[in-house]
């Protein structure tokens, strides 16, 4: 199913967490983070400011971080995706 964002949404594919510590310690689900990176797979048009439509700063493809608690949870073919904002997304990692 193809979903297009409205506005200055952008819909993240959300990238798992890590499965060991630093340590190399393996960890159980109970005490993995709440992951807070994902890719972009789509955006939306941009946001209106005064009247004018503003692109977006993050494009698809990019992968971006995200507050802990951002968004909204969606699961689509067997996917965890996320509902954004552009305003929830802290920074783009540059690889």
């Amino acid at each position: 199913m193809d979903v297009k964002p409205l506005g200055d949404r952008l819909l993240v594919e959300v990238l798992d967490a890590e499965e060991k510590s630093k340590g190399g310690i393996v960890l159980p689900d109970t005490a993995k983070e709440k992951p807070q990176q994902g890719k972009v797979l789509a955006v939306g048009s941009g946001k209106y400011v005064d009247g004018k439509l503003l692109p977006l700063d993050v494009k698809k493809g990019d992968v971006v971080l995200y507050g802990k608690y951002s968004g909204t949870e969606l699961k689509m073919d067997d996917r965890q995706l996320l509902m954004l904002k552009e305003e929830d997304v802290l920074a783009i990692i540059v690889k």
